[in-house]
Protein backbone atom coordinates (compact mmCIF):
# COMPACT_ATOMS: atom_id res chain seq x y z
CA UNK A 1 0.00 0.00 0.00
CA UNK A 2 0.99 3.41 -0.97
CA UNK A 3 1.79 5.98 1.60
CA UNK A 4 -2.01 7.72 2.41
CA UNK A 5 -3.92 5.03 -0.26
CA UNK A 6 -6.75 3.48 0.85
CA UNK A 7 -7.93 0.28 -0.59
CA UNK A 8 -11.25 0.41 -1.38
CA UNK A 9 -13.39 -3.25 -1.28
CA UNK A 10 -16.53 -1.57 -3.35
CA UNK A 11 -14.41 -2.14 -6.52
CA UNK A 12 -12.31 -5.44 -6.40
CA UNK A 13 -14.28 -9.02 -7.45
CA UNK A 14 -15.90 -9.68 -4.34
CA UNK A 15 -13.94 -13.17 -3.96
CA UNK A 16 -10.66 -11.78 -4.65
CA UNK A 17 -11.49 -8.74 -2.20
CA UNK A 18 -12.12 -10.77 0.51
CA UNK A 19 -9.78 -13.68 -0.19
CA UNK A 20 -6.97 -11.33 -0.64
CA UNK A 21 -8.04 -9.12 2.79
CA UNK A 22 -8.97 -12.10 4.86
CA UNK A 23 -5.56 -14.29 4.14
CA UNK A 24 -3.18 -11.95 6.48
CA UNK A 25 -5.64 -11.11 9.21
CA UNK A 26 -6.35 -15.63 8.99
CA UNK A 27 -2.57 -15.81 9.25
CA UNK A 28 -1.89 -13.28 12.04
CA UNK A 29 -5.06 -15.17 14.02
CA UNK A 30 -3.10 -18.03 13.65
CA UNK A 31 0.05 -16.68 15.06
CA UNK A 32 -2.72 -15.21 17.75
CA UNK A 33 -3.23 -19.16 18.38
CA UNK A 34 0.24 -19.90 18.28
CA UNK A 35 1.04 -17.31 20.72
CA UNK A 36 -1.30 -18.55 23.25
CA UNK A 37 -0.90 -22.02 22.66
CA UNK A 38 2.94 -21.52 23.32
CA UNK A 39 2.36 -20.35 27.00
CA UNK A 40 0.28 -23.02 27.28
CA UNK A 41 2.87 -25.67 26.20
CA UNK A 42 5.63 -24.25 28.50
CA UNK A 43 3.44 -23.64 31.31
CA UNK A 44 2.39 -27.28 30.79
CA UNK A 45 5.51 -28.85 32.03
CA UNK A 46 4.72 -26.84 35.41
CA UNK A 47 1.82 -29.05 36.13
CA UNK A 48 -1.95 -28.03 35.92
CA UNK A 49 -1.99 -26.54 38.74
CA UNK A 50 0.51 -23.72 37.19
CA UNK A 51 -2.29 -24.07 33.73
CA UNK A 52 -5.35 -23.32 36.06
CA UNK A 53 -3.80 -20.32 37.88
CA UNK A 54 -2.64 -18.56 34.17
CA UNK A 55 -6.26 -19.40 33.15
CA UNK A 56 -7.95 -18.30 35.94
CA UNK A 57 -5.92 -14.54 35.28
CA UNK A 58 -6.58 -15.11 31.64
CA UNK A 59 -10.14 -15.48 32.47
CA UNK A 60 -10.03 -11.87 33.32
CA UNK A 61 -8.28 -10.07 30.41
CA UNK A 62 -10.54 -12.36 28.56
CA UNK A 63 -13.12 -10.25 30.05
CA UNK A 64 -11.38 -6.55 29.36
CA UNK A 65 -11.15 -7.39 25.98
CA UNK A 66 -14.69 -6.71 25.96
CA UNK A 67 -14.04 -3.05 26.56
CA UNK A 68 -11.39 -2.94 23.72
CA UNK A 69 -13.62 -4.46 21.36
CA UNK A 70 -15.91 -1.18 21.96
CA UNK A 71 -13.05 0.75 21.20
CA UNK A 72 -12.54 -1.34 17.66
CA UNK A 73 -15.71 -2.08 16.68
CA UNK A 74 -17.37 1.20 16.65
CA UNK A 75 -13.89 2.79 15.05
CA UNK A 76 -13.67 -0.10 12.79
CA UNK A 77 -17.22 -0.29 11.36
CA UNK A 78 -17.57 3.71 11.20
CA UNK A 79 -14.10 4.32 9.88
CA UNK A 80 -15.08 1.38 6.48
CA UNK A 81 -18.27 3.30 6.05
CA UNK A 82 -16.70 6.63 6.00
CA UNK A 83 -14.21 5.21 3.76
CA UNK A 84 -17.09 3.57 1.50
CA UNK A 85 -18.55 6.60 0.80
CA UNK A 86 -15.15 8.36 0.43
CA UNK A 87 -15.54 11.18 3.71
CA UNK A 88 -11.46 10.46 4.46
CA UNK A 89 -11.41 13.00 6.48
CA UNK A 90 -14.09 12.10 8.84
CA UNK A 91 -12.88 8.37 8.73
CA UNK A 92 -9.58 9.76 10.59
CA UNK A 93 -12.28 11.44 13.33
CA UNK A 94 -13.37 7.82 13.70
CA UNK A 95 -9.71 6.34 13.63
CA UNK A 96 -8.37 8.68 16.41
CA UNK A 97 -11.89 8.55 18.60
CA UNK A 98 -11.26 4.53 18.40
CA UNK A 99 -7.32 5.43 19.69
CA UNK A 100 -8.36 7.88 22.18
CA UNK A 101 -10.90 5.51 23.60
CA UNK A 102 -9.12 2.21 23.61
CA UNK A 103 -5.99 3.86 25.57
CA UNK A 104 -8.35 5.50 28.57
CA UNK A 105 -10.19 1.95 28.96
CA UNK A 106 -6.81 0.52 28.74
CA UNK A 107 -5.05 2.89 31.84
CA UNK A 108 -8.69 2.23 34.02
CA UNK A 109 -8.74 -1.48 33.64
CA UNK A 110 -4.85 -1.98 33.87
CA UNK A 111 -4.83 0.10 37.15
CA UNK A 112 -7.96 -2.38 38.54
CA UNK A 113 -5.47 -5.40 37.76
CA UNK A 114 -2.37 -4.42 39.33
CA UNK A 115 -4.56 -3.20 43.01
CA UNK A 116 -6.96 -5.53 43.09
CA UNK A 117 -5.73 -9.35 41.57
CA UNK A 118 -6.46 -11.17 44.64
CA UNK A 119 -9.97 -10.18 44.70
CA UNK A 120 -10.72 -11.20 40.88
CA UNK A 121 -8.95 -14.34 41.16
CA UNK A 122 -11.56 -15.40 43.97
CA UNK A 123 -14.27 -14.64 42.54
CA UNK A 124 -13.78 -17.59 40.56
CA UNK A 125 -14.38 -19.71 43.72
CA UNK A 126 -11.25 -21.33 42.97
CA UNK A 127 -10.14 -23.45 46.19
CA UNK A 128 -6.40 -24.65 45.50
CA UNK A 129 -4.79 -21.30 47.58
CA UNK A 130 -1.46 -22.09 44.81
CA UNK A 131 -3.53 -22.23 42.00
CA UNK A 132 -5.07 -18.52 43.49
CA UNK A 133 -1.42 -17.02 44.17
CA UNK A 134 -0.15 -18.13 40.82
CA UNK A 135 -3.50 -16.38 38.74
CA UNK A 136 -2.70 -13.30 41.34
CA UNK A 137 1.20 -13.43 39.92
CA UNK A 138 -0.26 -13.69 35.92
CA UNK A 139 -2.87 -11.20 36.50
CA UNK A 140 -0.91 -8.12 38.15
CA UNK A 141 1.80 -8.07 35.00
CA UNK A 142 -0.47 -8.64 32.33
CA UNK A 143 -3.51 -7.07 33.17
CA UNK A 144 -1.67 -3.93 34.67
CA UNK A 145 -0.28 -3.29 31.16
CA UNK A 146 -3.47 -4.22 29.24
CA UNK A 147 -3.62 -0.97 27.63
CA UNK A 148 -0.80 -2.34 25.14
CA UNK A 149 -2.97 -5.38 23.43
CA UNK A 150 -6.08 -2.90 23.85
CA UNK A 151 -3.92 -0.19 20.98
CA UNK A 152 -3.00 -3.48 19.17
CA UNK A 153 -6.51 -4.54 18.93
CA UNK A 154 -7.73 -1.52 17.76
CA UNK A 155 -5.16 -0.57 15.34
CA UNK A 156 -5.25 -3.69 14.05
CA UNK A 157 -9.02 -2.97 13.26
CA UNK A 158 -8.15 0.59 11.87
CA UNK A 159 -5.67 -0.44 9.56
CA UNK A 160 -8.31 -3.77 8.35
CA UNK A 161 -11.04 -1.06 8.08
CA UNK A 162 -8.96 0.93 5.14
CA UNK A 163 -7.99 -2.45 3.57
CA UNK A 164 -4.70 -2.90 4.90
CA UNK A 165 -4.83 -6.40 6.98
CA UNK A 166 -0.70 -6.94 5.94
CA UNK A 167 0.92 -4.57 8.62
CA UNK A 168 -1.75 -6.48 11.46
CA UNK A 169 0.45 -9.59 10.25
CA UNK A 170 3.61 -8.24 10.14
CA UNK A 171 3.18 -6.99 14.06
CA UNK A 172 1.65 -10.14 15.37
CA UNK A 173 4.36 -12.32 13.55
CA UNK A 174 6.85 -10.11 15.44
CA UNK A 175 5.18 -10.37 18.78
CA UNK A 176 4.83 -13.94 18.33
CA UNK A 177 8.70 -14.32 17.18
CA UNK A 178 9.66 -12.50 20.95
CA UNK A 179 7.14 -15.30 22.62
CA UNK A 180 7.84 -18.35 21.21
CA UNK A 181 12.16 -16.24 21.58
CA UNK A 182 11.19 -15.73 25.13
CA UNK A 183 8.89 -18.09 26.74
CA UNK A 184 10.92 -21.32 27.86
CA UNK A 185 14.10 -19.02 28.70
CA UNK A 186 12.26 -16.91 31.03
CA UNK A 187 10.06 -19.91 32.46
CA UNK A 188 12.57 -22.58 32.57
CA UNK A 189 15.69 -20.86 33.10
CA UNK A 190 18.21 -22.23 30.99
CA UNK A 191 21.97 -21.90 32.13
CA UNK A 192 22.41 -18.46 34.17
CA UNK A 193 18.81 -17.01 33.20
CA UNK A 194 16.49 -17.33 36.66
CA UNK A 195 13.59 -19.64 36.49
CA UNK A 196 10.73 -17.45 36.74
CA UNK A 197 7.48 -20.16 35.83
CA UNK A 198 4.51 -17.86 35.91
CA UNK A 199 5.56 -14.90 36.37
CA UNK A 200 8.02 -15.52 33.21
CA UNK A 201 5.33 -16.59 31.07
CA UNK A 202 3.88 -13.08 32.15
CA UNK A 203 6.69 -10.93 31.14
CA UNK A 204 7.04 -12.70 27.61
CA UNK A 205 3.92 -12.16 27.04
CA UNK A 206 4.22 -8.00 27.97
CA UNK A 207 7.57 -7.55 25.64
CA UNK A 208 5.88 -9.54 22.57
CA UNK A 209 2.58 -7.24 22.76
CA UNK A 210 4.75 -4.18 22.65
CA UNK A 211 6.78 -5.19 20.07
CA UNK A 212 3.60 -5.47 18.01
CA UNK A 213 2.89 -1.89 19.21
CA UNK A 214 6.22 -0.55 18.27
CA UNK A 215 5.59 -2.26 14.50
CA UNK A 216 2.28 -0.14 14.12
CA UNK A 217 3.85 3.01 15.75
CA UNK A 218 6.62 3.55 13.63
CA UNK A 219 4.74 2.49 10.76
CA UNK A 220 2.24 5.12 11.61
CA UNK A 221 4.89 8.51 12.56
CA UNK A 222 7.33 6.82 9.10
CA UNK A 223 5.14 5.81 6.49
CA UNK A 224 1.93 7.48 7.39
CA UNK A 225 3.57 10.33 8.01
CA UNK A 226 4.96 10.89 4.86
CA UNK A 227 1.63 10.59 3.74
CA UNK A 228 0.28 13.91 6.09
CA UNK A 229 2.52 15.76 3.23
CA UNK A 230 -0.38 14.49 0.36
CA UNK A 231 -3.15 15.27 2.98
CA UNK A 232 -1.99 18.93 3.10
CA UNK A 233 -1.43 19.17 -0.63
CA UNK A 234 -4.78 17.76 -1.44
CA UNK A 235 -7.02 20.05 0.92
CA UNK A 236 -5.22 23.14 -0.50
CA UNK A 237 -6.31 21.95 -3.69
CA UNK A 238 -10.28 21.01 -2.57
CA UNK A 239 -12.25 21.62 0.56
CA UNK A 240 -14.59 18.35 -0.08
CA UNK A 241 -13.58 15.28 2.00
CA UNK A 242 -14.14 12.89 -0.90
CA UNK A 243 -11.36 14.84 -3.01
CA UNK A 244 -8.41 14.16 0.11
CA UNK A 245 -6.98 10.93 0.15
CA UNK A 246 -5.89 11.08 3.59
CA UNK A 247 -3.58 8.74 5.94
CA UNK A 248 -5.76 7.83 8.32
CA UNK A 249 -3.85 7.62 11.55
CA UNK A 250 -0.67 10.45 11.32
CA UNK A 251 -0.39 13.42 12.05
CA UNK A 252 -3.09 12.95 15.15
CA UNK A 253 -6.10 14.65 14.75
CA UNK A 254 -8.45 15.74 17.86
CA UNK A 255 -11.81 13.58 17.10
CA UNK A 256 -14.68 15.73 17.93
CA UNK A 257 -17.71 15.19 19.98
CA UNK A 258 -20.18 13.57 17.15
CA UNK A 259 -17.38 10.89 16.38
CA UNK A 260 -16.81 9.58 20.11
CA UNK A 261 -20.46 9.74 20.44
CA UNK A 262 -20.52 7.09 17.03
CA UNK A 263 -17.85 5.09 18.45
CA UNK A 264 -19.72 4.72 21.47
CA UNK A 265 -23.35 4.18 19.69
CA UNK A 266 -21.79 1.09 17.58
CA UNK A 267 -18.91 -0.06 19.57
CA UNK A 268 -21.26 -0.62 22.97
CA UNK A 269 -23.22 -3.58 22.17
CA UNK A 270 -20.16 -5.05 21.02
CA UNK A 271 -17.67 -4.91 23.71
CA UNK A 272 -20.93 -5.37 26.00
CA UNK A 273 -21.50 -8.86 24.38
CA UNK A 274 -17.92 -9.85 24.83
CA UNK A 275 -17.84 -9.38 28.23
CA UNK A 276 -21.08 -11.20 29.04
CA UNK A 277 -19.71 -13.98 26.99
CA UNK A 278 -16.60 -14.26 29.51
CA UNK A 279 -18.83 -13.43 32.29
CA UNK A 280 -20.98 -16.60 31.55
CA UNK A 281 -17.85 -18.63 30.81
CA UNK A 282 -16.55 -17.54 34.46
CA UNK A 283 -19.83 -18.96 36.09
CA UNK A 284 -18.99 -22.37 34.23
CA UNK A 285 -15.53 -22.08 35.42
CA UNK A 286 -16.98 -22.00 39.00
CA UNK A 287 -19.05 -24.79 37.88
CA UNK A 288 -15.69 -26.61 36.67
CA UNK A 289 -13.51 -25.89 40.32
CA UNK A 290 -15.83 -28.50 41.47
CA UNK A 291 -14.19 -30.92 39.55
CA UNK A 292 -10.72 -30.14 40.32
CA UNK A 293 -7.92 -27.62 38.94
CA UNK A 294 -7.30 -30.11 36.29
CA UNK A 295 -11.32 -29.40 35.10
CA UNK A 296 -10.39 -25.79 35.09
CA UNK A 297 -7.26 -26.28 33.13
CA UNK A 298 -8.99 -28.12 30.86
CA UNK A 299 -11.93 -25.47 30.20
CA UNK A 300 -8.99 -22.99 29.74
CA UNK A 301 -6.87 -24.95 27.83
CA UNK A 302 -9.61 -26.53 25.41
CA UNK A 303 -10.80 -22.44 24.44
CA UNK A 304 -7.42 -22.25 23.44
CA UNK A 305 -7.22 -25.00 21.51
CA UNK A 306 -10.78 -24.11 20.21
CA UNK A 307 -9.60 -20.95 18.88
CA UNK A 308 -7.32 -22.74 16.26
CA UNK A 309 -11.19 -22.81 14.43
CA UNK A 310 -12.85 -19.64 15.85
CA UNK A 311 -9.63 -17.37 15.33
CA UNK A 312 -9.52 -18.59 11.82
CA UNK A 313 -13.15 -17.81 11.31
CA UNK A 314 -13.00 -14.13 12.94
CA UNK A 315 -9.77 -13.43 10.79
CA UNK A 316 -12.16 -14.16 7.87
CA UNK A 317 -14.91 -12.54 9.79
CA UNK A 318 -12.98 -9.37 10.44
CA UNK A 319 -12.46 -9.19 6.67
CA UNK A 320 -15.85 -9.10 5.77
CA UNK A 321 -17.01 -6.76 8.06
CA UNK A 322 -14.54 -4.27 6.57
CA UNK A 323 -16.24 -5.34 3.26
CA UNK A 324 -19.38 -5.25 4.21
CA UNK A 325 -18.65 -1.26 5.56
CA UNK A 326 -17.43 -0.61 2.91
CA UNK A 327 -20.08 -1.51 0.86
CA UNK A 328 -22.71 -0.44 2.77
CA UNK A 329 -21.38 3.22 2.92
CA UNK A 330 -20.69 2.85 -1.12
CA UNK A 331 -24.35 1.63 -1.33
CA UNK A 332 -23.78 -1.50 -3.08
CA UNK A 333 -25.64 -4.05 -1.64
CA UNK A 334 -25.70 -7.08 -4.10
CA UNK A 335 -21.85 -6.99 -3.00
CA UNK A 336 -22.76 -7.67 0.35
CA UNK A 337 -24.36 -10.53 0.31
CA UNK A 338 -22.52 -12.37 -2.07
CA UNK A 339 -19.60 -11.60 0.39
CA UNK A 340 -21.22 -12.69 2.75
CA UNK A 341 -21.94 -16.71 1.52
CA UNK A 342 -19.20 -17.14 0.27
CA UNK A 343 -17.65 -16.17 3.83
CA UNK A 344 -19.15 -18.35 5.27
CA UNK A 345 -19.14 -21.42 2.90
CA UNK A 346 -15.61 -20.90 3.64
CA UNK A 347 -15.46 -20.73 7.23
CA UNK A 348 -18.00 -23.73 7.65
CA UNK A 349 -15.76 -25.89 5.77
CA UNK A 350 -12.88 -24.62 7.91
CA UNK A 351 -15.06 -25.20 10.78
CA UNK A 352 -15.72 -29.09 9.63
CA UNK A 353 -12.13 -29.82 8.95
CA UNK A 354 -11.19 -29.12 12.45
CA UNK A 355 -14.39 -31.47 13.85
CA UNK A 356 -12.99 -34.38 12.06
CA UNK A 357 -9.53 -33.45 13.44
CA UNK A 358 -10.86 -32.86 17.01
CA UNK A 359 -12.75 -36.33 16.91
CA UNK A 360 -10.18 -38.54 15.30
CA UNK A 361 -6.93 -37.05 17.34
CA UNK A 362 -8.16 -36.02 20.60
CA UNK A 363 -5.98 -37.76 22.57
CA UNK A 364 -2.94 -36.80 20.44
CA UNK A 365 -3.92 -33.22 21.00
CA UNK A 366 -4.27 -33.57 24.68
CA UNK A 367 -1.11 -35.34 25.57
CA UNK A 368 0.60 -32.08 24.01
CA UNK A 369 -0.59 -30.10 27.09
CA UNK A 370 -1.37 -32.54 29.60
CA UNK A 371 0.84 -34.90 31.45
CA UNK A 372 -1.44 -36.44 33.86
CA UNK A 373 -3.91 -39.42 33.00
CA UNK A 374 -7.29 -38.02 34.43
CA UNK A 375 -6.96 -34.78 32.96
CA UNK A 376 -5.87 -36.16 29.57
CA UNK A 377 -8.82 -37.88 29.86
CA UNK A 378 -11.04 -34.66 30.74
CA UNK A 379 -9.21 -32.78 28.07
CA UNK A 380 -10.28 -35.83 25.68
CA UNK A 381 -13.93 -35.46 26.12
CA UNK A 382 -13.85 -31.61 26.00
CA UNK A 383 -12.53 -31.88 22.20
CA UNK A 384 -14.76 -34.61 21.37
CA UNK A 385 -18.26 -32.99 22.69
CA UNK A 386 -17.30 -29.65 21.76
CA UNK A 387 -15.62 -30.19 18.52
CA UNK A 388 -18.94 -31.03 16.83
CA UNK A 389 -20.35 -27.46 17.00
CA UNK A 390 -17.40 -25.85 15.05
CA UNK A 391 -18.83 -25.52 11.70
CA UNK A 392 -21.72 -23.65 13.51
CA UNK A 393 -19.73 -21.65 15.70
CA UNK A 394 -17.26 -20.59 11.90
CA UNK A 395 -21.31 -19.42 11.08
CA UNK A 396 -22.52 -17.47 13.89
CA UNK A 397 -18.66 -15.34 13.54
CA UNK A 398 -19.45 -14.69 9.53
CA UNK A 399 -22.94 -13.60 10.24
CA UNK A 400 -22.35 -11.67 13.12
CA UNK A 401 -19.33 -9.76 11.54
CA UNK A 402 -21.33 -8.69 8.81
CA UNK A 403 -24.31 -7.39 10.64
CA UNK A 404 -22.02 -5.33 12.75
CA UNK A 405 -20.22 -4.27 9.29
CA UNK A 406 -24.18 -2.95 9.00
CA UNK A 407 -24.29 -1.38 11.92
CA UNK A 408 -26.20 -3.79 13.50
CA UNK A 409 -24.11 -4.23 16.85
CA UNK A 410 -27.15 -4.16 18.69
CA UNK A 411 -29.42 -6.57 16.89
CA UNK A 412 -26.21 -8.89 17.08
CA UNK A 413 -24.79 -8.53 20.68
CA UNK A 414 -28.52 -8.98 22.24
CA UNK A 415 -28.80 -12.34 20.43
CA UNK A 416 -25.07 -13.45 21.33
CA UNK A 417 -26.03 -12.44 24.53
CA UNK A 418 -29.24 -14.44 25.17
CA UNK A 419 -28.10 -17.30 23.94
CA UNK A 420 -24.44 -17.53 25.37
CA UNK A 421 -26.54 -17.51 28.73
CA UNK A 422 -28.98 -20.40 28.05
CA UNK A 423 -25.30 -22.20 28.69
CA UNK A 424 -25.59 -21.50 32.54
CA UNK A 425 -29.15 -23.41 33.27
CA UNK A 426 -28.54 -25.91 30.68
CA UNK A 427 -24.92 -26.48 32.15
CA UNK A 428 -26.50 -26.65 35.80
CA UNK A 429 -29.40 -29.21 34.38
CA UNK A 430 -26.97 -31.42 32.55
CA UNK A 431 -24.78 -32.34 35.43
CA UNK A 432 -27.30 -32.81 37.78
CA UNK A 433 -29.04 -34.97 35.48
CA UNK A 434 -25.99 -36.78 35.49
CA UNK A 435 -23.90 -36.34 32.86
CA UNK A 436 -21.27 -34.65 35.47
CA UNK A 437 -18.50 -32.35 33.51
CA UNK A 438 -19.33 -33.15 30.37
CA UNK A 439 -22.83 -31.49 30.63
CA UNK A 440 -21.01 -28.29 30.66
CA UNK A 441 -19.20 -29.38 27.55
CA UNK A 442 -22.16 -30.36 25.83
CA UNK A 443 -23.85 -26.78 26.83
CA UNK A 444 -21.29 -25.25 25.38
CA UNK A 445 -21.98 -27.89 22.26
CA UNK A 446 -25.88 -27.07 21.88
CA UNK A 447 -25.93 -23.38 22.22
CA UNK A 448 -23.03 -22.68 20.19
CA UNK A 449 -25.09 -24.75 17.02
CA UNK A 450 -28.24 -22.88 18.01
CA UNK A 451 -26.23 -19.64 18.15
CA UNK A 452 -24.92 -20.56 14.61
CA UNK A 453 -28.15 -21.39 13.18
CA UNK A 454 -30.27 -17.95 14.36
CA UNK A 455 -27.04 -15.68 13.30
CA UNK A 456 -27.19 -16.56 9.63
CA UNK A 457 -31.29 -16.26 10.18
CA UNK A 458 -30.97 -12.85 11.42
CA UNK A 459 -28.73 -11.86 8.95
CA UNK A 460 -30.88 -12.89 6.33
CA UNK A 461 -34.19 -11.42 8.15
CA UNK A 462 -31.77 -7.89 8.62
CA UNK A 463 -30.79 -7.96 4.56
CA UNK A 464 -34.80 -8.60 3.49
CA UNK A 465 -35.95 -5.57 5.56
CA UNK A 466 -33.02 -3.15 5.04
CA UNK A 467 -33.48 -4.26 0.82
CA UNK A 468 -29.86 -5.36 1.14
CA UNK A 469 -31.05 -7.58 -1.97
CA UNK A 470 -30.03 -5.50 -5.14
CA UNK A 471 -26.96 -2.33 -6.02
CA UNK A 472 -29.67 0.40 -4.60
CA UNK A 473 -29.06 1.48 -1.43
CA UNK A 474 -31.33 2.15 1.41
CA UNK A 475 -31.75 4.74 3.58
CA UNK A 476 -29.26 4.96 6.52
CA UNK A 477 -30.53 6.08 9.79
Amino acid sequence: MKNGEQYYLTESPIRSALIRLALPIMASSFFSTAYNLTDMIWIGKLGSTALAGVGAGGMFLWFSSGFSNLARMGGQVHTAQSIGRKQMRRAREYSWGAVLLAALLGLLLGSICILFPGGLIRLLRIREEETIRLGMRYLRITGGMVMIPFLNNTLTGLYTARGNSRLPLIANTAGLACNMLLDPLLVLGPGIIPRMEVTGAALATVIAQCISLSVFVIHMIWLEGRGSEKIEENQRKSETDAEVDAALLWPPMRPDREALDGILRIGFPAGMQTCAYCFFSMILTTLCAGYGSGAVAVQRLGGQIESITWNAADGFGTALNAFTGQNYGAGKHDRIRKGFWFATAVCAAWGGLFTLIFLLLPEQISRLFFYEPEVIAICVSYLVIVGLSEPFMSAEITAGAALCGLGKTAIFSAASIVLTGCRIPLAFYLTRRGYGLEGVWWALTLTSMAKGFFMTTVFLLVCRKNRIHSSQPSVRR
